[in-house]
This record gives structure tokens, C-alpha cells and sequence, in this order.
């Protein structure tokens, strides 16, 4: 008989209800309500609209009840780093930032006046990132902390919405800088130097946890039985990962999308002078694995530009887009992902532009040129982390696992198959929500271990493979490139 189960994923551009059904081996994904997410700016500070989320996580979990199946379970995942304040009467405390306020810069001064960087490291293993927890909490005011019962994270917040348990899944909290993977514990050395109090701080509790029974008043308003729901993992890479269709060894992950998260699964931290100088960080995924990997602004570029070309009347389609790449003049201009002005939002070409000026590159002429140049980049920068990858782990890498919204770029995958000179195998693309249920059903018996879990990935979907092209090109182009890391 088939089982049922619902993942909730939620990105920083947009919200999924999905309802995955397991039957013979494989699994599929039905996507039952998307909705929009993003920033909204109020007097001048990014916050998200917490409420807004959840009620449409009720109106999808009421499409789900209409379609009267026997749904086992439900999970949320989410992105990283930020998190809700709950007050004593368990009821959120207003704003929830988003951590791409301009309040994260005054949090690392804050941060570097009472303990020094490599401390930090060596207690979390994660790279510096202005918008890391670590970096937001400090910024908050004595008073709202003071008034705070406890803190979870956003996806955590979502499972305990339906639970009315409050837990911090482990792979959601090695997110926040404030979690030692080594002692597997909250950093009671980083609470004690910024003055924070761990009990403000929800329990961590391990990926395929069961939770409980969904609350019986959320239960009965959206038409549900009270369901279990299980914290699986809460970070979406965590749950993209759990995901990636691989096999054997010697195998990378690029969790593409706003974020690109590349990297390797690992069985122990790895944390050394070395990892930190070259910005790697730690995280924890299933089964207590290390996803040791970089974080690279990626997408989200490419959204940014979309979005301030609609602005101004032209809407583009990202197939569009990728067309215009890949018809534009190649290694025209390049830029830098990883310079701290792409973070932030809002004319995002005048951003690529003031780049290739500062840089003595040609401006991009048009949206095509815009794109071939991002996509270059990109691929470029993937390149470069994945050989520091390879120097830290000391192994060769030979093919590469795109999975996630940016599986579907195959301007991008091809480029980046180009740059690296291995195989790049794409696919698939809801990855986020496939591990989030698997791992359900692995909570819950229906599978039987994690392999098994990646086995039905493997027999569910279809992979396109992208072999490497033009190899002395994009070898002369990455010489260039480098140039602009300094």
C-alpha cells in the first residue's frame, strides 16, 4: 500500500506544500500549494511576514486534507540562520528578522569586542558569514531577550506550530555559529563570552525525531487527524543532501538555488586552520554527517536582476534567460559571487556593472550579457571550491550532483561541468522536499535505512548528465577569473 506524507519547504523566494506518496520503491512529489516568500521592508529594516507563512501553510495543509488519503506524517524545512523569540504565553514576539538586514554588520563588531574569530571557529567549525545567528542575536536588545521563553529556528518554529513541541533539529542549529559539532552541544564556551543564556535557546534534538501528534485545535481548523510530525532535517541543504542520488565515493553535492551550498558529506568535522582560512564550514546532516562545504551567493543574483528588470516593465522567463546566456559573447566580463555587495538587494545590474568598472572589465550590454556573465562566474567560483574541497579533504572529486531549482539550468550545469572537467549529473529538483519526506519515512519504518532512501531516489528519477567541454577555454578563463578573488 502506498504511504503518504507532507513536507513543508520553505525558501527565501517562495513556499511549498508538497504531498509525497511512497509505493514500490519509489517515491513521487506532488506539489499541492506554492506561495511567494520574501523580505518585507518596513522603515527601512528586513523582516519576514512570519504570520503570513503560516497561514499559508494552513491553507496548504487544507488542500491537503481534501484529498481524503491516509498522510502518515508531516515535516518542515527551511533556510538557515534565522530564527522566531517566543514570549511566555508561547506566542511570537514581533519582528522576525530577515538575515539580510543591515543590523548583522553592527552584530559582528559587537561580536569581535567579546570573543575573537578563530575561537569561534574552532568551537562551531562554520565559516564567517556576516548573516549568521551568531551575529544576529547579539544585535537584540537586553530587554526583548530578557522577555524571550525561547528561540527556534524558522523551520523548527513551523514544526512546532503543529506539534507544540519546541526543539531545534540538529542540522537546522549547526547553522547558527553558536553549535559545537564536536561536543554535539550548544557552545556553552560562546553563550558564556556574548552573555546568552542557553536556556533561551530550545533544546537540539536529533534528525527523525518524532515530535508527536499534530495539535488537536490546528488539526480540526484545517481537516487533518492529528498526524506525527517529525523535525527530519530543518535545514533545506541538510534535507536536499539526505536527497542527493549518489553512490560510492568520491562524489560532490551543489545544492542549487538562491544559495549555492557545494560541498562533500563527511563522516567527522573537519575543523583546522586550514578549513577556516579557506571559508569552509561544518554542518550537520543525516545520521550525524558532516556537510563540510561552502556557502556561495548563487541564484539569488540572478533573481535579483530578474526582479529589477520587471521593475522597469521587461519580464524575463529564467528559461528566457538562460537562452540569452547562452547566445551572449563568452568571457566578456566576470565577477566576484563572493563580494559582499551581491548579498544585499535591489538593482542588482547596477551592482555586476559598478564590478566590471572597479575591475577594468566591459559593462554588460544587455540582459543576455548580464546573464552569460553570472552564469560564467558562477561556474567559475565552483571551480575554485570545489579544488580547496579536494585540498581539504585530500581525495579527488569525480562527478559532481547538481540537485535543486538550479538543477534545471542547463546553461549553468553545462558551464559548470566546463569549468570543473568532471560530469556533472543534475537532478532532481524538489531535492529539498524529497529529503525531508525520506527521511520521514525512515522515521517512521517505511525505509529502512538511508541508502534505501537514496536507492528510491535513484529508481524514481531520471538524471541528466553534463560531460565537460571546451576544456582549454574555460582553463584560460579561470586564470582570469582568480585574478578577481584577491
Amino acid at each position: 500500500m502506498p504511504t503518504y506524507y507532507l513536507a513543508c519547504d520553505l525558501g527565501a523566494d517562495s513556499g511549498r506544500v508538497i504531498l509525497g506518496t511512497l509505493a514500490d520503491g519509489k517515491i513521487a512529489i506532488e506539489e499541492l500549494h506554492r506561495f511567494p516568500n520574501g523580505v518585507v521592508k518596513t522603515s527601512g529594516a528586513l523582516h519576514w511576514n512570519f504570520e503570513g507563512l503560516l497561514n499559508e501553510l494552513k491553507t496548504g495543509l487544507k488542500k491537503a486534507a481534501a484529498r481524503d488519503l491516509p498522510i502518515a506524517s508531516i515535516s518542515t524545512d527551511s533556510w538557515g540562520v534565522d530564527y522566531v523569540l517566543y514570549d511566555e504565553r508561547g506566542l511570537v514576539m514581533s519582528p522576525v528578522w530577515c538575515y539580510r538586514d543591515a543590523r548583522t554588520a553592527e552584530g559582528v563588531e559587537i561580536a569581535k569586542e567579546k570573543v575573537d574569530w578563530p575561537t569561534i571557529y574552532a568551537e562551531t567549525g562554520i565559516q564567517f558569514m556576516a548573516l549568521n545567528t551568531i551575529y544576529q542575536i547579539v544585535t537584540e536588545p537586553p530587554a526583548r531577550l530578557a522577555a524571550a521563553k525561547h528561540l527556534l529556528l524558522i523551520g523548527d518554529a513551523f514544526n512546532y506550530f503543529c506539534s507544540g513541541v519546541a526543539r531545534n533539529e540538529v542540522s537546522l542549529a549547526s547553522t547558527t555559529q553558536l553549535y559545537n559539532p564536536q561536543t554535539k552541544t550548544w557552545s556553552k564556551k560562546l553563550f558564556a563570552a556574548l552573555g546568552l543564556k542557553e536556556s533561551l535557546f530550545a533544546p537540539i534534538c536529533a534528525t527523525g525525531t518524532v515530535l508527536g501528534p499534530m495539535k488537536k485545535n490546528l488539526a480540526t481548523e484545517v481537516g487533518l487527524p492529528q498526524i506525527q510530525v517529525i523535525a527530519t532535517c530543518s535545514h533545506d541543504t541538510g534535507a536536499a543532501v539526505a536527497a542527493v542520488p549518489a553512490h560510492g565515493e568520491n562524489w560532490a553535492y551543489l545544492s542549487s538555488g538562491t544559495w549555492s551550498l557545494m560541498g562533500v558529506e563527511w563522516p567527522q568535522p573537519v575543523i583546522t586552520e586550514q578549513g577556516r582560512s579557506l571559508g569552509f564550514t561544518n554542518e550537520i546532516g543525516y545520521g550525524d554527517s558532516v556537510r563540510l562545504l561552502k556557502n556561495i551567493v548563487g541564484l539569488w543574483i540572478v533573481q535579483e536582476c530578474r526582479r529589477y528588470w520587471a521593475k522597469q516593465g521587461k519580464k524575463y522567463e529564467f528559461e528566457e534567460l538562460a537562452r540569452l546566456s547562452r547566445t551572449a559573447p563568452a568571457f566578456v566580463s566576470l565577477i566576484n559571487p563572493d563580494d559582499p555587495r551581491f548579498l544585499s538587494p535591489d538593482d542588482m545590474p547596477k551592482k555586476i556593472a559598478e564590478f566590471c568598472v572597479e575591475t577594468g572589465q566591459p559593462v554588460p550590454a544587455d540582459p543576455g550579457a548580464f546573464m552569460r556573465c553570472i552564469h560564467e562566474s558562477l561556474a567559475l567560483f565552483y571551480r575554485v571550491t570545489l579544488r580547496k574541497t579536494e585540498r581539504l579533504i585530500g581525495k579527488k572529486i569525480e562527478r559532481l550532483h547538481i540537485v535543486g531549482g538550479g538543477s534545471q539550468d542547463s546553461t549553468l550545469n553545462q558551464f559548470t561541468a566546463n569549468a570543473l572537467k568532471i560530469p556533472v549529473l543534475a537532478g532532481p529538483t524538489e531535492c529539498a522536499a524529497l529529503g525531508n519526506i525520506l527521511v520521514q519515512a525512515i522515521a517512521l519504518g517505511h525505509l529502512p535505512s538511508h541508502a534505501a532512501a537514496r536507492e528510491v531516489v535513484r529508481q524514481s528519477f531520471e538524471l541528466k548528465t553534463f560531460t565537460p567541454e571546451s576544456p582549454s577555454e574555460w582553463d584560460a578563463a579561470a586564470a582570469r577569473f582568480e585574478k578577481l578573488l584577491s
